[in-house]
């Protein structure tokens, strides 16, 4: 290893490698205790180095030389603002495997179908131009414990078994959906918000980029047509959780963190696509369910029924389809 990557590499970078996959995301703030812990460990200084001693600039050197020793293994490591935090988070990025290869080493079969399923559903079903909620809270997630259920076509039994053979995937319990959900957050996947609504992690967005927008997104789409996966305006990444103009059919997207600096660049507060008022109280993300009249009015009458009422808005929007949902929860808890 040194050889290849030359004289500067040294146990320090190999030590702050190791943090980096071991924690799978590092901000700045993250790293300063880390790298401190190497420097005193190592006596790369001569006296004892506090973590707030670390500079942005050695944070930065460290990462590159991460990057490229992990470059000889198909890693890379890229960064990303975070949505809520507004932090730049760091991951250590897979750049050649496919979303079913790096989670099939932790995730059974059966747990990989109902991680695909949730992502449908953040992604496809509770992701609509008139609600882009993209999360899903945990009574949602139940729901997708087993494969949804074939309709009952008018055709004969056995061209039914000939077009529509039974499926392997027998579904989770819901203990089992449960364990999945808090395994996901704790690997840095998903996160859970205040709330309760699942969404995608940063890690998600770094490593997951190029198969969510093949799988969800419209190749052949209009520069102006809807799209399942949405990017901010002003930095291009992803937007999961921000800001959309208030016109229904206008695409435009910004990160919160993003909109000063987009605003201060055009000098005016009107949409750079449509160009109507930019009213900033429309949301992507769990706020276009949160900041509804009927969800705040739900959460002053009964503060403990967060997760129910954000079913009840977005079931009222006609996002949420119930049909033989009573049915599958009985199977979910008969297994």
């Amino acid at each position: 290893m040194e050889s290849i990557l030359g004289s500067d590499y040294d146990d320090s970078h190999r030590a702050f490698l190791q943090a980096l996959l071991t924690h799978s995301t590092l901000t700045f703030e993250q790293a300063q205790p880390i790298l401190a812990a190497i420097f005193n460990a190592d006596g790369i200084h001569e006296s004892v180095t506090r973590p707030e001693q670390i500079t942005q600039d050695e944070f930065k050197r460290y990462i590159d030389v991460a990057s490229d020793a992990a470059s000889l293994f198909d890693y890379q490591v890229r960064s990303i603002i975070h949505q809520v935090t507004k932090q730049r988070v760091y991951a250590l990025v897979n750049t050649q495997s496919d979303p079913q290869t790096q989670l099939a080493t932790t995730y059974s079969p059966e747990e990989l179908a109902f991680i695909k399923r949730v992502l449908d559903g953040m992604f496809d079903k509770y992701n609509t131009p008139r609600m882009e909620v993209l999360a899903v809270t945990e009574m949602q997630a139940i729901k997708f414990a087993r494969p949804p259920r074939r309709r009952q076509s008018h055709m004969s039994p056995e061209d039914s078994t000939e077009t529509q053979p039974p499926t392997a995937d027998k579904g989770l319990k819901h203990s089992e959906v449960e364990a999945v959900m808090r395994s996901l957050v704790e690997g840095g996947w998903f996160e859970k918000s205040q709330e309760g609504f699942y969404a995608v992690s940063p890690r998600t967005l770094l490593e997951l980029r190029p198969w969510l927008v093949e799988t969800y997104n419209d190749a052949d789409a209009e520069a102006d047509e809807w799209q399942r996966i949405k990017f901010c305006e002003a930095c291009k990444d992803i937007v999961t959780i921000g800001l959309r103009c208030a016109a229904p059919d206008c695409t435009l997207r910004l990160h919160d963190a993003c909109q000063d600096a987009l605003w201060r660049a055009q000098r005016s507060q009107d949409c750079p696509k449509c160009h109507k008022e930019w009213t900033g109280d429309r949301y992507t993300g769990e706020r276009a369910v949160t900041m509804t009249e009927a969800y705040q009015r739900g959460r002053r009458r009964s503060a403990g029924r967060r997760s129910t009422l954000a079913d009840d808005v977005i079931q009222q929007e006609g996002m949420e389809d119930d049909v033989e949902d009573e049915n599958e929860q009985d199977e979910v808890d008969e297994t």
